[in-house]
């Protein structure tokens, strides 16, 4: 399990970030102080990678070939199990490290992909890799918003501590927004009977049940604000003004027994299961 506390410089690079659009940016742009060098913010971006706070994308500088990108240089090039481009660059890297321009394959975009995809089967290797982006993840932003426990003492400016009150601002914010989204999925005023058919009808739609709605759907959508019994009744009205049919379930199997536990039950026969619209 991740560590709550933090470093002073770890914390800044943090706080930076949250300071960025969509919480990513260049490595230039979480510099924690003026003095600190490349090599040492990378070595701590690398850290925070480490514990899975960020992620990091990586630039590749040099690369060389492994022993069995080695052995494929003695291969019938029509036996070998990689493209002709790909070829290219292992015959590239047969005099030894070399930077990837020096593939003489492009574009580089094309380059970085063919190059990663030899890499992980084991052909080539990364000398030398130097981070460019860096990427705040969900697991960072876990452990800011509900584990880190500020402690001690630390110099860390205000506009840095403006980035951190303004992150919790926004995913407070959301959380509210989201149980608003939560509470309107169900209404919050009993429907008169009118309304009730008209989303017999719609769930009748969406499931596809071909006019024939299991209750159980509708009892999802209804209870609450209906008590069981009160859509019950809501339920026979309909069908005693024609406006729907209520029919048993004859084969149980398909159904769990919570669902089937959504019929209305009858003294005698099977509970009423369906809901048929008449039209």
């Amino acid at each position: 399990m991740a560590t709550k506390t933090l470093e002073t410089i770890e914390l800044k690079i943090l706080l930076k970030l949250l300071g960025l659009a969509n919480y990513e940016g260049s490595m230039t742009q979480v510099k924690p102080n003026q003095g600190t060098s490349a090599a040492e913010r990378n070595k701590i971006c690398y850290r925070l990678q480490d514990r899975r706070w960020v992620t990091l994308a990586e630039e590749i500088k040099k690369i060389k070939l492994t022993s069995s990108g080695k052995a494929l240089l003695s291969v019938d090039p029509s036996e070998l199990p990689i493209t002709k481009t790909e070829l290219k660059i292992i015959n590239a890297c047969g005099k030894g490290t070399i930077t990837p321009g020096k593939t003489n394959v492009s574009p580089a975009k094309e380059r970085d992909s063919l190059i990663q995809s030899l890499t992980e089967r084991g052909f080539l290797e990364v000398v030398e890799a130097e981070p460019k982006k860096i990427t705040l993840t969900e697991t960072g932003k876990t452990f800011l918003l509900n584990e880190f426990t500020p402690s001690g003492t630390a110099s860390v400016s205000l506009n840095l501590l403006g980035n951190y009150i303004e992150f919790l601002r926004q995913n407070q914010a959301n959380d509210s927004q989201q149980k608003n989204n939560q509470s309107f999925q169900k209404p919050q005023h009993q429907l008169a009977d009118k309304e009730v058919l008209e989303l017999i009808i719609q769930l009748d739609k969406e499931y596809n049940t071909n006019n024939y709605l299991p209750i159980f759907y509708l009892r999802e959508q209804l209870q609450p604000p209906f008590k069981r019994e009160e859509l019950d009744q809501v339920l026979y009205r309909l069908q005693g003004n024609d406006k729907i049919q209520l029919s048993s379930l004859i084969e149980t199997e398909g159904y769990t027994p919570e669902q089937l536990k959504g019929g209305i039950s009858q003294r005698i026969g099977g509970s009423l299961f369906f809901i048929q619209v008449t039209h």
